[in-house]
């Protein structure tokens, strides 16, 4: 994949980033999720790529658009074959009530290297550079602290987890707190909280817990394009959930997937802030325009930019819709 497609990825995360901004705090979480859905698509349709949507809004069915299997981008000969993993919205209550933390993600990879994930739970373990190959979803919490801890040469008491705030997780922030770590709980977008693991200035040290499959494949991506680590699990809720996921290529349930098997080969990600938060800014309009805080990542050359836009309305008519 050339890497300019990477700064066009961007673009896309902008616009959806700045359509779902406009309606920040309005509780419409809905009309939020269908502006980002919208403005990602009309993005979509000026890259030349051959692209396949294989982590998406849901299936056909029940999403208008970017549903899992659509086929976006200016198709036509030499342009690269790429899967998409994305979520216009992610943390669509924390965009709807004015929350920090929502972002607009897409990764891609060349096609058949991102796991067509079942839209059900997935158990995550993820951590950044420093921490890579210390985790074992194997193991117990406690027995990863600790191993977390030795690998980056801290106190347990040192480290930070950030967990979402779920009754599921119950149990889990019992035992955290019972290791001796500290919490950082989150209301929603658990692909925002495990990348922050893998920049320092976050004050981050793991995501635990359990969160949605799709956005397990995306994290993926990102964790491997700055060297984290990360493992996921499939928590099927429903016998229904387990033969979908069987249907989608999946014959053992039970397994631990590496970040590397999630998202394979050449990976990209592009995230845009929506609301202010650890790891982006949000979108601040003025007069005419607005401001956009991003980040783009390559797993080829491990290249890290963060990216500070100033769209001028006028002269991008697109981006004020």
């Amino acid at each position: 994949m050339d890497r300019n497609l990477a700064m066009e990825a961007v673009r896309v995360t902008e616009m959806a980033a700045i359509a779902s901004a406009r309606l920040m705090g309005r509780g419409t979480k809905n009309e939020s999720d269908q502006a980002a859905v919208d403005a990602m698509r009309r993005a979509f349709d000026a890259l030349y790529i051959d692209g396949t949507v294989v982590i998406g809004e849901g299936e056909r069915d029940e999403a208008p658009m970017l549903y899992i299997g659509e086929k976006v981008g200016r198709r036509s000969e030499g342009v690269p074959e790429v899967d998409i993993a994305l979520d216009p919205l992610e943390g669509t209550n924390l965009a709807a009530y004015g929350r920090p933390g929502a972002i607009s993600v897409v990764a891609m990879a060349g096609k058949g290297n991102l796991l067509n994930a079942p839209d059900t739970y997935m158990e995550k373990l993820a951590v950044g550079p420093r921490a890579r190959g210390a985790i074992d979803l194997r193991r117990s919490p406690t027995d990863n602290l600790r191993a977390i801890a030795e690998r980056k040469k801290v106190y347990v008491e040192d480290l930070t987890v950030v967990i979402l705030d779920r009754e599921r997780h119950v149990e889990l922030i019992k035992e955290v707190r019972a290791a001796g770590a500290r919490i950082r709980l989150i209301e929603d977008g658990d692909v925002a909280g495990a990348i922050s693991t893998c920049f320092e200035e976050t004050g981050v040290d793991v995501l635990m817990g359990i969160g949605g499959a799709p956005e397990g494949v995306i994290t993926a991506a990102a964790i491997r394009c700055v060297g984290g680590d990360m493992q996921g699990r499939l928590k099927p809720r429903s016998q229904e959930e387990i033969d979908r996921a069987k249907t989608m290529g999946i014959t053992d349930i039970g397994k631990i997937y590496t970040a590397e098997e999630l998202a394979r080969g050449e990976v990209m990600f592009a995230a845009t802030g929506v609301t202010s938060g650890d790891f982006l800014k949000g979108v601040r309009f003025f007069g005419g325009g607005c401001e956009t805080h991003s980040v783009v990542m390559r797993s080829k050359t491990g290249t890290v930019r963060f990216v500070q836009s100033v769209h001028k309305f006028d002269k991008k008519p697109g981006y004020a819709l």
